[in-house]
């Protein structure tokens, strides 16, 4: 890994950036976001032109500025050295975790899509930097028909996957359940709604990274 990876990570879909003043509210969230603490966000965006993605993308990176602050796009491989980005997530049905690899190279971020109640076939000799398994509760942020995995799911993959690999867990985590998730056996948590529904989303993550240091 090129970075010591964190307890939470932010999620930010598209669908939590207003239409109107896109530009003032990405300068407003990223340097929010930075001042309180993030050091990995992935932005996820299924429904816009390349363009729009590169705009936010150089909004972004523009407010969370490397090297200490990783930024990794959901899916999009293909435009991670011409945002400047860290690297990607990739997920079943886009490209693999080894083809991702072979495109951006041995120094970016490379995160896949583990399982949920099992590993998927070959998953753990994948060139991914961590897998991210779930959901573990059910979530209404990224639609699925997955049966949620539940705190004994966390604990069985952990015991699959052995005390080394990094498994980022997702799907309906809150502030409450989040200790008990890294206690089963996660190494991280991505949030996304429970970060961006909120009021002011850098003290959210401001909240969240104290509580689960």
């Amino acid at each position: 890994m090129p970075f010591s990876f964190p307890k939470i990570y932010p999620i930010l879909d598209s669908s939590a950036i207003p239409s109107s003043n896109r530009v003032g509210f990405l300068h407003r969230l990223g340097s929010g976001l930075a001042a309180a603490g993030v050091t990995l966000l992935e932005y996820r965006n299924k429904t816009d032109s390349d363009t729009e993605i590169l705009s936010d993308a150089a909004l972004l990176r523009a407010a969370l500025p490397g090297p200490n602050i990783k930024l990794i796009f959901d899916d999009r491989a293909d435009l991670v050295d011409e945002a400047g980005f860290d690297g990607v997530h990739v997920d079943l049905g886009d490209i693999s975790a080894a083809d991702a690899r072979r495109l951006l190279g041995p120094g970016r971020i490379i995160g896949t899509f583990g399982g949920s109640t099992e590993f998927l076939p070959g998953v753990l000799d994948a060139p991914a930097d961590y897998l991210a398994i779930g959901p573990v509760f059910t979530t209404t942020t990224k639609p699925t028909s997955t049966t949620p995995i539940g705190i004994e799911g966390i604990c069985r993959l952990r015991e699959l996957a052995g005390p080394d690999r990094i498994l980022t867990a997702a799907g309906g985590v809150t502030l409450a359940s989040a200790p008990a998730i890294l206690a089963a056996g996660a190494s991280a948590v991505a949030v996304s709604a429970a970060i961006f529904r909120a009021s002011d989303p850098a003290a959210e993550f401001r909240l969240w990274l104290n509580e689960l240091r």
